[in-house]
């Protein structure tokens, strides 16, 4: 704790903020890449969501051409949303922050067990890929009673509603050398 408290109070010394810490706090690997690729390739969350930017497509050529275009330059604003959607699902959720909180519970007890000796399961070393299922196997009522199933199924239909109206309706961003188009008579 204390630890964390001097890397904050070091950081607030030298100017720097929590979004520059937090990678730092990530273990280097495919994780981190991937959260620095994110991160370099957000746009303005001003353009993002600036409302005389939305009009009605023309016609559906404009509709698929907006939807590839837009999904690929808002590519990371868009898993942003992805994201801010799972945490409503999470937070307006009690049952599903139980089941979670049963699900690390189990898997931060096995990493316990494991630093003590190697986990043992009738006569048998257990993997840590096999501790991980058991964790799943364990917390799997929690997940059930709880109404994960639906609410994966929800995460997903209000992402595809939002990010796709988003997508279709937004007026695709000018890129520079983008060569002239004719436009359909």
């Amino acid at each position: 704790m204390a630890t964390e408290k001097d890397l904050q109070r070091d950081a607030e010394a030298e100017g720097l903020s929590a979004a520059t810490l937090l990678p730092k706090l990530i273990p280097s690997g495919a994780g981190r890449e991937w959260l620095e690729r994110r991160r370099a390739t957000i746009r303005s969350w001003g353009s993002f969501v600036d409302q005389r930017r939305f009009s009605r497509p023309r016609n559906l050529g404009e509709l698929c051409q907006r939807l590839v275009r837009n999904v690929e330059y808002y590519q990371s604003n868009y898993v942003f949303v992805f994201l801010g959607l799972i945490l409503y699902c999470v937070a307006t959720s009690p049952m599903l922050l139980v089941a979670l909180a049963v699900f690390f519970g189990a898997c931060y007890i096995l990493y316990l067990r494991t630093l003590q000796s190697k986990f043992v399961l009738f006569g048998r070393e257990v993997s840590p890929a096999h501790q991980y299922a058991l964790a799943g196997g364990v917390s799997f009522p929690f997940f059930w009673l709880a109404g994960a199933g639906s609410a994966v199924f929800w995460v997903l239909g209000a992402t595809l509603v939002v990010i796709g109206s988003h997508a279709a309706f937004h007026q695709m961003e000018a890129v520079d050398g983008e060569e002239l188009q004719m436009e359909p008579v």
